[in-house]
């Protein structure tokens, strides 16, 4: 049976890459945003990536020269390596996900996207989802997980059946996503949700409009959002979305 989505996903506003603010010297998926979204009593958003001894680090790029200065591929340095380097703007390094579980303790709904690792959507995954599951074992919280890849969700639900899982997805431009036109053109409509066993989706703002959104909506199919911008693109898009991914400003709590 595919786990529910805990309500407080739809009842909290989710920090996209947690309450990042470079002004204030807190840059995306760091250990302060983090804080400070918990701080403000939003959820939380991070992205992992996995080093080249396969540990999940709380990291959006593949490459590190935008957020760190540093030129490479993280998926080719060690977690240790990746710990003693430093994030752009603080003097953290890049946290893993166990770090950043125990900082968040529970306190706020965390929403863990996992990149993609096989480069194009396929089915070369594993490694990540495997240390993820490790560092979640007692883990005592509300946390839901999900993918671009519908393969990385896939093996989420053989490995840890018992947590809530969706797949985030989008319109799926080709030159935007840097995949071929077949793969846009499967994804583009979601057909891969009952076979992952996904229990919500996480869709583009710009494009909730879609018809294969609407369906799962009427299935009662709980839909997420990323990524809000303004107060009048939330409210825009809590016409179709049940709750939003923000990041830019900070969204009103319900109530």
């Amino acid at each position: 049976m595919t786990p529910p989505l805990p309500s407080v996903f739809l009842q909290t506003p989710i920090a996209h890459r947690a309450l990042h603010d470079l002004s204030d010297n807190r840059p995306e998926n760091s250990r302060a945003a983090i804080r400070a979204a918990i701080e403000a009593g939003y959820g939380i958003e991070i992205d992992l990536q996995r080093t080249s001894d396969n540990r999940a680090m709380v990291f959006h790029d593949y490459d590190m020269t935008r957020l760190t200065g540093q030129p490479g591929p993280i998926q080719q340095i060690s977690a240790a390596q990746a710990q003693a380097t430093r994030l752009l703007h603080t003097d953290d390094g890049i946290p893993t996900l166990d770090e950043v579980l125990e900082i968040v303790g529970g306190r706020v709904p965390l929403l863990i996207e996992f990149k993609d690792q096989d480069g194009a959507m396929g089915t070369d995954v594993g490694p990540l989802e495997a240390d993820a599951v490790r560092a979640l074992q007692g883990y005592d919280g509300p946390v839901a997980l999900m993918s671009f890849n519908p393969n990385s969700v896939a093996e989420l639900a053989r490995l840890a059946p018992h947590l809530p899982r969706g797949i985030v997805t989008c319109s799926y431009q080709p030159k935007v996503e840097l995949l071929p036109q077949t793969v846009c053109d499967h994804l583009r409509d979601i057909p891969d949700f009952d076979r992952v066993g996904a229990s919500f989706i996480s869709h583009e703002v710009a494009d909730l409009s879609r018809p294969r959104v609407a369906e799962l909506k009427a299935r009662g199919v709980p839909i997420l959002c990323w990524t809000v911008q303004s107060p009048e693109q939330e409210a825009l898009a809590r016409e179709i979305a049940d709750n939003v991914t923000f990041e830019g400003y900070l969204a009103r709590h319900p109530g």
